[in-house]
């Protein structure tokens, strides 16, 4: 009985760490990862070499090493050359640098899907680049990327577990506030898992709605 009022009375923090600080961070990250990757991707798909060159290291880099690490390098180590920042800036940056190297390899990928013809005829039809890009390679390249971006969403809200190791007060970050006071590492860990699980579990459950809403829309535009 008392585990079980432990549980019940730790879940509320937990999850409320969930609502106002994990999933904000998600949000934020994905959505500034998303504009650095069309960016890298935009550059890897280049004529200028310099551009493909950037681009093609800060993916090498950033994919090659670890999350944790890149964590620990904008908190703990740019502070060493004058740059300070707060946990949970710090833990934006390095999870939209993240995003953004991973990502781009999706868009780089969807854009590279569509066929050339296609940017031919807008040509024809008197299109300049920026009008075929958002108007006609752009929408069909959203639908190819959805889902690997949407996994990439999921795994993001996972990743910020991470950032607890710089304080920040999310899921994980709580959870071990509250054990290092309840002295229960074994139910109260399980339990952050489950809140991380709930929270997952609602991401697919939307992700599945969306792939199937552009399911259709995708099979009305081939019919």
């Amino acid at each position: 009985m008392e585990n079980i009022e432990m549980l019940l009375s730790s879940f509320w923090p937990m999850f409320k760490a969930g609502l106002i600080v994990s999933v904000p961070l998600m949000l934020v990250s994905f959505a500034l990862g998303l504009v650095l990757a069309f960016v890298l991707a935009l550059m890897r798909m280049s004529k200028i070499k310099p551009f493909k060159a950037i681009a093609w290291f800060v993916v090498w880099v950033i994919r090659g090493t670890p999350l944790m690490v890149q964590i620990f390098v904008i908190f703990f180590g740019l502070p060493s050359i004058g740059i300070v920042l707060e946990p949970i800036p710090s833990a934006i940056l390095a999870l939209t640098i993240s995003q953004g190297a991973y990502n781009s390899e999706v868009i780089r990928a969807a854009l590279g899907s569509i066929p050339k013809g296609q940017f031919e005829a807008c040509k024809a039809l008197g299109m300049n680049r920026v009008q075929t890009m958002s108007q006609v390679i752009i929408p069909q390249a959203a639908l190819v990327a959805v889902p690997s971006l949407a996994n990439s969403f999921i795994s993001l809200l996972k990743d910020t577990s991470l950032v607890a190791s710089i304080t920040v007060p999310e899921i994980f970050q709580t959870a071990k506030a509250i054990i290092a006071v309840r002295f229960h590492p074994l139910a109260l860990y399980l339990e952050a898992a489950f809140v991380y699980l709930i929270f997952s579990t609602v991401l697919t459950q939307l992700q599945g709605m969306l792939e199937r809403k552009l399911g259709k829309h995708l099979v009305d535009t081939r019919v």
